[in-house]
């Protein structure tokens, strides 16, 4: 993202509805069913400006927290709303050994490098037998927008590219799902019928009745997930997988 943008991020996220269910969803994959997580520290990969790794912290008071992302503006932004470690570096190329985490997260940051597949693979490596990964990418190339532009997103998924992209990875698919359903069609509009010039990309924050309308529809789908089933469309893709543990000898 351009710096404008990361500006912009650090000034909302940690009110703005969008941002507020995916941090919610993200530690909510972490902390899924099933094996309990491996022992070691958390990897926020493209953390951004730092909101997502205050909820971490909060949400996993025994794990340290460390942060990575390509803009130095938001590894410095990120620095100073959190106590984590944060260092400049890309997705595609982890400064960090072998099986050195329990837990990767990646939000809305693998649509933004050439190969996303090169980054998964790396998500893989730095974790230890048995870790997971929570990914977040936005969804559907016919959804390109001004938006996008803005983020420098170079890719869009469907639901089966992302989650074969991971599973090619060597990960074990625990949870895959579209999300952001209930509000598409207001984001369609918005973002193909009612588009102006001036348009840049669509992290604000919204009057509070809008806001507390759409952190509403978000509950209502998390339940959704959470009891019935995937959802079938939606503006973003959302994996939960987990590195396999190794067989005994």
């Amino acid at each position: 993202m351009n710096n404008d943008e990361y500006i912009k991020l650090a000034e909302v996220e940690d009110q703005m509805w969008y941002f507020q269910s995916l941090h919610q969803r993200a530690i909510a994959g972490l902390g899924l069913g099933g094996p309990a997580l491996a022992e070691g520290p958390f990897l926020d990969a493209g953390c951004g400006t730092g909101g997502f790794i205050k909820r971490l912290v909060r949400a996993f008071p025994d794990r340290r927290v460390e942060g990575i992302d390509f803009s130095p503006l938001a590894c410095e932004l990120a620095q100073e709303r959190t106590q984590a470690r944060i260092e400049v570096a890309s997705i595609t190329a982890l400064p960090f050994a072998e099986g050195s985490f329990a837990a990767v997260t990646s939000l809305d940051v693998v649509v933004q490098v050439e190969d996303p597949g090169l980054a998964i693979r790396e998500f893989f490596r730095v974790l230890r037998p048995g870790g997971r990964v929570v990914i977040n990418a936005a969804a559907y190339r016919w959804l390109w927008s001004y938006h996008d532009d803005s983020c420098q997103t170079r890719h869009r998924f469907t639901r089966p590219e992302l989650a074969g992209l991971v599973e090619a990875a060597g990960f074990e698919i625990e949870r895959s799902t579209y999300w952001n359903l209930i509000p598409l069609p207001l984001i369609v509009a918005k973002r193909k019928l009612f588009r102006r010039a001036s348009d840049t990309s669509d992290v604000r924050l919204y009057p509070r009745p809008v806001e507390a309308l759409f952190r509403w529809a978000m509950t209502a789908e998390e339940a959704w997930i959470e009891q019935v089933s995937a959802l079938p469309a939606g503006t973003s893709v959302h994996i939960v997988a987990r590195k396999p543990t190794v067989s005994s000898p």
